[in-house]
């Protein structure tokens, strides 16, 4: 993979990068709780970088955006958007929360929800993938290998698969399924088999004619074991060029189910329900909410996208 090239080693760094983030959200984000939804209206939609502290006493919790301390050090002045307060510092206890993106409309910290979408968007697309290249590699190893009625049974299925609008087929296996999170892996997988079966059946029509091939079919090799130690290494290139790609349709499926509230279901945090439930906030001056959920999804899309046009740009090269 020497040969990437200096931007598909840029894109997959980024993703690296994410997948660092997901694996490690339990650990960095702020908010430990499930999901991380931690709700508190006080907190709503603050800025980036907001600061609340939180003085709580043996019968009551008051939320201030600033504290003064007093000359005496025996009291201080909460100070906040209602008149201010006063306490005693030794039957108070202070605690401090730095909200660096700012918070949502609900009081969550943006941060911890940016991350567990992070999860989510990648785990729908590494398990998607796994369940496309299941079913589009062994399809397509049948009816290129062995032809005849296996491969116009599963051509024809791939025909009419084909012909219906992805989404529309991922809407209709989610509402067959149910609402949740599983069957949004299961509704993901199963409509991006179609392209890597087609490929597949072209690429093993064309290596079942090679010498190599048609050598250990004369000596005897198993079935089984020509497809693995002479078709599939054969066929790696193609695999994770169209797996590259696919991961970045599997991840905009999940936003667009998501925003369209058919999706992974509250309160799991996702970056297209996070759109959904401020898109509303666009022309105000809380926009960034919308828009860094929404710049996470293109980020991560496009860093798969390039990383799978640099790898069919080396496998491209090595093959010349």
């Amino acid at each position: 993979m020497g040969k990437l090239g200096r931007s598909g080693k840029i894109w997959i760094s980024v993703i690296a990068a994410f997948v660092m983030l997901a694996i490690l959200a339990p650990i960095i984000s702020p908010d430990k709780s499930e999901n991380a939804n931690a709700q508190n209206l006080y907190f709503a939609k603050l800025k980036p970088f907001s600061k609340v502290y939180t003085i709580q006493t043996s019968d009551s919790i008051f939320y201030a955006s600033a504290i003064k301390v007093e000359t005496d050090d025996v009291n201080f002045i909460a100070i906040s958007d209602d008149a201010p307060h006063r306490y005693d510092v030794q039957s108070a206890t202070i605690s401090s929360q730095t909200f660096v993106l700012g918070t949502d409309k609900f009081g969550r910290d943006l941060l911890s929800r940016l991350l567990g979408g992070a999860r989510i968007s990648l785990a729908v697309g590494f398990l998607a993938v796994c369940i496309s290249l299941f079913f589009g590699l062994s399809l397509g190893l049948i009816a290129g290998y062995f032809g005849g009625w296996p491969d116009k049974i599963i051509s024809w299925i791939i025909n009419v698969v084909w012909s219906i609008p992805t989404l529309l087929l991922v809407i209709g296996l989610t509402v067959a399924f149910g609402k949740g999170l599983f069957q949004v892996f299961i509704a993901v997988g199963l409509t991006m088999w179609i392209e890597l079966a087609r490929v597949t059946r072209g690429q093993v029509i064309s290596l079942k004619e090679k010498e190599f091939v048609i050598s250990a079919k004369l000596i005897g090799v198993p079935q089984i074991k020509i497809f693995w130690r002479y078709i599939l290494p054969q066929l790696t290139g193609v695999i994770l060029v169209l797996s590259a790609a696919n991961f970045s349709t599997a991840i905009l499926l999940e936003a667009g189910l998501s925003f369209l509230g058919i999706g992974a279901q509250i309160p799991t945090p996702t970056w297209g329900g996070i759109i959904k439930n401020h898109f509303s906030l666009i022309s105000t001056e809380f926009a960034f909410i919308p828009l860094i959920a929404g710049a996470c999804i293109m980020m991560v899309v496009m860093a798969f996208m390039q990383m799978s046009n640099a790898l069919q740009f080396y496998f491209d090269k090595r093959n010349q």
